[in-house]
């Protein structure tokens, strides 16, 4: 398995684990205060990272200082997509917001142009192009929706790419284990500040088992989300965050029993299309190395 192989799956496992997680908070929200569910998610999540980090040797500081402080830049990127995109997502509309969040993949991919001077064949273009093509299909976002949290919901794709960008500038000394415990416990402990504004409230059993599960796919999606900027090509990998959507389709269907129209399908077999023929793309390049 080539490392761009490696990282399209891992790219489409952490928008499974953030967009089964997204629905259960969705879920228990209805029940119990945003922060609050963040908090306790997040201190499961730490939890566990840790428990897994001391299982698998994964937790250790032996690293350059220069990484050391790479972390800490990407924890408060980190933070600052987390407090931006809440912002904006409590204020806008869903399809509004994650119309604006699927820039990444084009923000992504510029940056590691840019920054690391990584190169692009036209075909990836295109196929980045149709994706985003498809992914406007699917959420249709209108102009009312972009107003000041519209600039909160860019403010967070750039604390996003910022994030990626600097989780590719990481050695292979740093364990991504390591990275994500730092990243759940600056998450964790912001949102038990905010928490205190708000108070707390009694939790059901069936929400609390809801944010017992989303802390688990949480932690899935960060784990993902490290060693995906770790492997592969960034704008081969990038078009496979557009399986979110696909994503947040079924479990829309499922779930809340929205069943898509005609133009959303065509935006999914868009979307599809352009993950599949990127990684025919890449099979047949690494075939002919």
């Amino acid at each position: 398995m080539s490392p761009n192989i490696k990282g399209a799956l891992l790219m489409m496992g952490s928008m499974a684990g953030f967009t089964i997680n997204d629905t259960l908070i969705k879920l228990a929200g209805e029940q119990v205060p945003l922060f609050q569910m963040v908090a306790m998610r997040g201190a499961l999540a730490t939890v566990l990272v840790y428990l897994l980090a001391r299982h698998l040797g994964g937790l250790h500081l032996n690293f350059p200082r220069h990484d050391k402080w790479l972390i800490a830049a990407r924890c408060l990127a980190e933070l600052s997509a987390t407090f931006f995109f809440l912002t904006a997502l409590l204020h806008m509309p869903l399809a509004n917001v994650t119309a604006v969040l699927q820039a990444l993949p084009l923000t992504v991919t510029l940056g590691a142009v840019l920054f690391f001077r990584e190169q692009i064949g036209w075909r990836r273009i295109v196929a980045i192009g149709l994706g985003f093509t498809g992914m406007l299909l699917i959420v249709r976002p209108g102009p009312e929706g972009f107003s000041i949290y519209a600039i909160y919901a860019l403010i967070a794709v750039l604390s996003v790419t910022v994030r990626d960008l600097i989780t590719r500038r990481m050695t292979v000394h740093v364990p991504s284990l390591t990275v994500t415990l730092a990243t759940s416990v600056t998450i964790t402990v912001s949102a038990g500040i905010a928490s205190a504004t708000t108070g707390w409230q009694p939790v059901p059993f069936d929400a609390g088992v809801m944010i017992a599960c989303a802390a688990v796919f949480v932690l899935i999606g960060y784990l993902c989300s490290v060693m995906v900027m770790r492997e592969g090509d960034v704008g081969f990998i990038a078009p496979f965050r557009y399986s979110s959507l696909l994503w947040a389709q079924a479990l829309g269907w499922v779930v809340f029993g929205d069943w898509p129209d005609a133009v959303t399908m065509a935006g999914a077999v868009l979307v599809v299309g352009a993950g599949l023929f990127t990684l025919f793309r890449e099979r047949a390049v690494h075939t002919a190395e």
